[in-house]
């Protein structure tokens, strides 16, 4: 655990007691502050008194003896209206923040400039943050991985110069965030989503901007509008950045991925980094462009080619993210579940063809229709979930498609289909391009549920 000492001696408030806002009570109690917790949920209350904790409602409270309010990042700040608790600080005029600026606080003063890489984007950061850390691991340094991918932050070992932060961070913990500095801040991309929470597409760019505008070095991948946008600010600024694109985009200095292979551009040169091919955890454009990140992030130790590609080799890859569950046959058993909106299943498509896909689920805004110049890699979905009516009318006929409604159903459907196919080399493609709170309370448990039916088949004398 980190504790928290920015507040020692001071009245806090902290709502929200799921993984994180539990973890952020007891850093903030061991770093010496008095922490009143509340949570509308009875259960989290009850296990944060069993833990110690100080129950108080904040409805009912005295907010002037308060410093700050510590919010969970699921509580909205500002859309689709603020929190009555972000109301009650507002009034009371304290800050409103979260457990990464706790962190960034607390290595401020206990470790300034102790190496902490922070990942943000709309799709790929959970990759790109298990492959940062596992790069690092590969030259022999101390790593602590965390934030948005699982383990709350201040549930890490403390800021060190002896070893690696690496932290996910979400849109909504970037915004409790406001002296968010990381070491190297790396922005993958910005593709509609959340908007239910930040409003329009230009605020939640602006949020996803913050992490790389604090940090000592940015890495941005320029191959959407937005990220080109906040990069060429921050060029115009004098800020040292290092550009990344995997489709094609044009620049002196920087880390390309082109035809399954990564190199450096500088001086008008390109030199080979790596070769992905044959990497079945970096599968596509995009993971190519997660690698390069990667790589800028290592900084100078980047440069040692050979070390690099062989940690690129032996990264394992991602639970729920084109995870290779196995074969039946020759057919192959992909679990893709994190992919809950069309940007991140159409990586999934371009992965792969002769296609058996599962989707469905909670749709996002604007559903599948993006998807639809890769329908020709598709031979038949298997729909699932409250979005299958809508899906089916966006397909319309450009290949079959069979109403299953739950997983259990479309699984052994798909196999069955996939195995009887005269193709060489069938995918069942679970990639939802949904969410899973219609059926599942995460995508975690979603592919879980994919995996264990695929193994089951597989077993099967």
């Amino acid at each position: 655990m980190t504790p928290v000492t920015a507040f020692k001696g001071k009245s806090v408030a902290v709502f929200g007691l799921g993984g994180s806002g539990f973890v952020t009570a007891q850093a903030l109690v061991a770093g010496g502050a008095r922490v009143n917790v509340w949570d509308d949920n009875e259960h989290a209350r009850e296990k944060a008194r069993a833990a110690g904790l100080r129950i108080e409602n904040l409805a009912a409270a005295d907010w002037s003896v308060f410093e700050a309010l510590i919010l969970s990042p699921g509580v909205p700040l500002t859309h689709p209206a603020p929190h009555w608790t972000v109301i009650k600080a507002k009034e009371a005029g304290i800050e409103v923040i979260g457990d990464i600026e706790l962190f960034c606080r607390e290595r401020r003063k206990i470790a300034p400039g102790a190496p902490f890489v922070a990942i943000t984007g709309t799709n790929g950061k959970s990759t790109t943050t298990a492959l940062v850390a596992h790069l690092f691991s590969s030259f022999g340094f101390s790593v602590e991985i965390g934030g948005n991918i699982g383990t709350p932050i201040l549930a890490l070992a403390p800021p060190d110069k002896s070893r690696v932060h690496v932290i996910e961070c979400s849109s909504y913990q970037i915004d409790l965030a406001p002296s968010l500095d990381p070491s190297v801040g790396i922005l993958l991309n910005v593709t509609p989503d959340h908007l239910d929470r930040h409003g329009t597409m230009e605020n939640y760019a602006a949020i996803k901007a913050r992490l790389v505008a604090g940090a000592d070095h940015a890495v941005i991948g320029v191959d959407d509008e937005f990220t080109r946008a906040i990069a060429a600010r921050l060029r115009e600024a004098g800020r040292e950045i290092t550009l990344v694109s995997a489709a094609g985009q044009k620049f002196d200095e920087g880390i390309i991925y082109e035809g399954g292979r990564l190199f450096r551009r500088e001086g008008g040169r390109s030199d080979l980094i790596a070769d992905l091919a044959g990497v079945a955890s970096l599968r596509g454009a995009h993971n190519g462009q997660n690698a390069a990140v990667a790589i800028a992030a290592l900084g100078a130790l980047g440069r040692d080619h050979a070390r690099v590609a062989a940690g690129l080799a032996s990264f394992p890859g991602l639970a729920h993210r084109l995870e290779e569950v196995g074969r039946l046959g020759k057919v192959l058993f992909v679990n893709d579940s994190k992919a809950t909106n069309a940007d991140a299943a159409e990586k999934a498509l371009l992965s792969f063809d002769e296609i058996f896909w599962i989707l469905g689920g909670r749709a996002k805004q604007g559903g599948i229709e993006p998807l639809r110049p890769l329908f020709g890699r598709i031979v038949k979905a298997y729909l699932i979930g409250e979005a299958s009516e809508a899906f089916a009318q966006t397909i319309s006929g450009a290949f079959p498609v069979e109403f299953c409604e739950t997983l259990e159903n479309a699984v052994p459907k798909a196999a069955e289909d996939a195995r009887a196919s005269a193709l060489e080399s069938p995918v069942v493609l679970l990639s939802p391009a949904c969410a899973s709170f219609d059926q599942f309370p995460d995508f975690e448990k979603r592919g879980d549920r994919f995996r264990a039916l695929a193994k089951a088949l597989m077993d099967k004398p």
